[in-house]
């Protein structure tokens, strides 16, 4: 579940007032893209963005505003500039749709949550329709993928059977809005789609400063974090609150049972030599999409040697690994180093969505 999903659910269970605001049409150049969101609550934006600078401050002064009158609506902004200077100089137009209760959604949030849990992708549907007074009434459906889309619970009969017979039939991706077929119904609703699949998995071997600081990077960059360690007094909630799930193991039998697919990524930043081999050994020839292991060049070396003079690897099988890890930027401080994996795994991750989109 992406992160701003995630505040979006902790911010109503809590009982936290917040609002959703999300770009759905844009024209010419902007910042962002449809689909792009942002949530902010009384102390102003939680997470996410609809583009930054004078069009998100806007945005956060509605949104302020619709935190006390609770009225949703749909909002156009020209990000020209005006004549005295102020202003964006994108010269495109973005259309925003402020959602100032997200929480009356709150089903159809939790579905898609636990859809993902169990690896599940799907899709929101999202439903806009004009008030007889002000605003607009917005309501939410999450649809699993593989299932036959039901009557959701709630809808006019007449609109789900105009939306069911344009629905996408495969899983897709990304963001867009349904162009209703039927004339009486097109000019009274905006329909849209969101699609959402599981996140990939950011598996960490070794809980130490680097995997801390890991973990928290990728929950911000969209991953799924699972932490592993031997030591129970690391690898636990109030030393690394970012992690999803944590394994307390031996760190070798423990990766041999992970099972890693085309989306798992695999950062191995253990406390020593011996643990980093093991964790290593079997992810030899998997189908992850990354691994990679921290360590020096000498480090790397002797373990290099080591893995092919036992035939634990093949040459090809090596160079497979990442290792040493991350992106040469000059990293020193353990924040630094974590900042150079997380840009390789962003790469890595780049690279496969570019090849699977052609």
């Amino acid at each position: 579940m992406k992160e701003i999903h995630r505040q979006l659910l902790e911010q109503i269970r809590s009982g936290g007032a917040v609002v959703l605001a999300t770009v759905i049409r844009t024209s010419g150049s902007t910042p962002q893209k449809p689909g792009s969101s942002a949530l902010f609550g009384d102390g102003g934006l939680i997470t996410g963005t609809v583009g930054g600078g004078l069009l998100e401050a806007e945005v956060g002064q509605i949104s302020n505003h619709l935190l006390i009158t609770g009225v949703s609506d749909k909002y156009y902004f020209s990000l020209e500039a005006g004549q005295d200077g102020e202003g964006a100089i994108c010269g495109g137009e973005a259309e925003v749709l402020i959602d100032a209760n997200p929480g009356r959604n709150l089903e159809a949030f939790e579905a898609m949550e636990q859809s993902l849990s169990t690896k599940a992708g799907g899709y929101i549907l999202t439903v806009v329709s004009k008030n007889p007074g002000n605003g607009r009434t917005i309501d939410r459906y999450w649809i699993a993928t593989g299932k036959r889309a039901a009557l959701p619970k709630g809808i006019d009969r007449k609109l789900w059977n105009s939306i069911s017979a344009i629905l996408p039939e495969t899983p897709g991706s990304g963001f867009y809005e349904l162009d209703l077929k039927d004339e009486a119904l097109s000019g009274n609703y905006i329909i849209l789609i969101e699609f959402s699949k599981p996140l990939p998995r950011l598996v960490i071997a070794g809980a130490g400063h680097v995997g801390k600081a890991l973990a928290h990077l990728g929950r911000l960059l969209d991953f799924e974090i699972t932490v592993m360690d031997d030591r129970e007094e690391f690898a636990c909630r109030e030393q690394i609150p970012d992690a999803d799930h944590f394994i307390v193991s031996d760190i070798g039998a423990s990766m041999e049972e992970v099972d890693p697919g085309p989306d798992t990524y695999i950062v191995i930043v253990t406390r020593d030599h011996h643990h980093d081999g093991a964790a290593l050994r079997p992810l030899i020839g998997s189908r992850a999409a990354y691994v990679g292991m921290i360590g020096s060049d000498r480090k790397v070396a002797v373990m290099r040697r080591q893995f092919l003079d036992h035939g634990w690897a093949t040459e090809d099988q090596w160079l497979e690994i990442h290792t040493p890890i991350g992106i040469s930027i000059g990293s020193k401080t353990v924040q630094e180093i974590a900042v150079s994996i997380a840009a390789e795994l962003i790469l890595v991750r780049s690279r496969i969505q570019s090849e699977y989109a052609t």
